[in-house]
């Protein structure tokens, strides 16, 4: 076992690793996760997979909070890719579709910080348990900049639908 890990802990760490990385690039030179770029595809296909494999994972004992968590984040995946191929949410499916991808970014963060800050160092964690008041705030912090980050994601989608459409009509005359 590695860090405490089981086999398939190891597998569902290194897979959400992935998402987390692929998002983070996506977002940084995107400015949003989308399903219309190979990134995009990796992040979403890669956090299904974080998901299904966190189903099997019971460190701490039945069905707890990651659990609903996972649950959360594929419905939310759904949510958005609702949005993105249908009307279903009319005119506000472009927010939608992207809020929805950003908040199963930060769905990611929340089990990453409690488990780094309750495993590691090895032998002398950081926190005791996931149940602290100092993980109760880094909760708060992470949807606090997913909150920043939405924000600037709507403020730029309707500075580029807002956008005047310049139409230049040619004379018909010059037209030969």
């Amino acid at each position: 076992m590695i860090f405490g890990l089981t086999q398939l802990g190891v597998l569902h760490t290194i897979i959400s690793l992935v998402a987390v990385f692929a998002g983070l690039v996506v977002l940084v030179r995107d400015g949003q996760i989308t399903p219309y770029n190979t990134l995009g595809q990796v992040y979403i296909w890669a956090t299904v997979l974080t998901c299904v494999t966190g189903f099997g994972i019971f460190q701490h004992g039945g069905f707890g909070k990651p659990h609903a968590l996972g649950i959360i984040t594929l419905v939310t995946l759904g949510v958005a890719a609702l949005a993105g191929r249908t009307a279903l949410f009319g005119k506000l499916s472009v927010y939608v579709e992207t809020a929805s991808y950003s908040a199963t970014f930060l769905f990611h963060w929340i089990p990453a910080v409690t488990e780094t800050t309750t495993r590691l160092p090895l032998g002398a964690p950081l926190l005791p348990n996931a149940d602290t008041p100092e993980l109760k705030a880094a909760t708060g912090v992470l949807l606090l900049l997913f909150l920043i980050g939405a924000g600037w994601q709507v403020w730029r989608i309707r500075r580029h639908s807002t956008a005047p459409t310049v139409v230049v009509l040619a004379d018909e005359g010059a037209l030969g």
